[in-house]
């Protein structure tokens, strides 16, 4: 069973928990297990067993699936403070993923059995709500990142991904190595590393071990809105 604090994470989270009966909250408490796994870890995989609701206590998971070449496609990020059905996909029979779950930074994890959630899904109408709601807005993530794999050049695609990086995090700086970023954009290290330092060439960045440095956010918003 989790902690008191981790009963706390879960009851302020998830937004149906005031819709469920004192019985379904004991199944899910009961149920609940925390687990830690370090950056890098697979999670779930095309197949894997279900693993019912997953919590982000801490860390980041990243979603991605791999094309035929072995070439790995990253559709999106689920971040600390938000909860993912995407390893419940077998219960949402109508809506199903055959994709990759993985640790991309060290993370906390709080697990929901899956038959416990299945059950519950399956008797409360507002946890089946709240199922399809994420699982279409997963859906909604994943085609616009294939949307932009299939129709945007790779210098917008990575304008894209520098800026929303630091606009999500509230500095300049981007922590990652070119390798992270290549998964993360779907491309190889490679052309991530040309196109970085044809960035810096142009002074839009600054290219440190490990990081990126945005100096000229206003250049890298010219490029994304050029049209061709």
């Amino acid at each position: 069973m989790i902690t008191e604090n981790e009963t706390k994470q879960l009851k302020d989270h998830l937004p149906f928990w005031n819709h469920l009966s004192a019985a379904e909250k004991d199944l899910i408490l009961e149920t609940a297990v925390l687990y830690n796994h370090e950056k890098g870890t697979l999670i779930h995989g095309p197949y894997y067993e279900c693993i019912g609701l997953i919590y982000v206590q801490k860390g980041t998971l990243r979603v991605y699936i791999l094309s035929e070449d072995g070439r790995e496609i990253t559709l999106f990020r689920i971040q600390e403070g938000e909860a993912t059905v995407m390893g419940a996909g077998c219960v949402l029979h109508d809506i199903s993923y055959d994709v990759y779950i993985e640790a991309a930074t060290d993370c906390e994890l709080i697990q929901v059995n899956n038959a416990a959630f299945a059950k519950i899904l399956a008797e409360n109408i507002y946890v089946e709500a709240y199922s399809y709601k994420m699982s279409t807005a997963s859906l909604a993530d994943a085609m616009w990142t294939l949307q932009q794999v299939l129709f945007l050049s790779f210098d917008k695609r990575l304008a894209i991904f520098l800026l929303d990086e630091v606009n999500a995090t509230g500095t300049t700086t981007i922590k990652m190595t070119q390798e992270e970023i290549a998964k993360l954009t779907g491309s190889a290290r490679e052309v991530v590393s040309r196109m970085l330092n044809y960035f810096a060439s142009e002074g839009y960045v600054e290219l440190g071990r490990g990081v990126v440095h945005l100096v000229n956010k206003g250049a890298l918003k010219e490029l994304v809105m050029i049209t061709k």
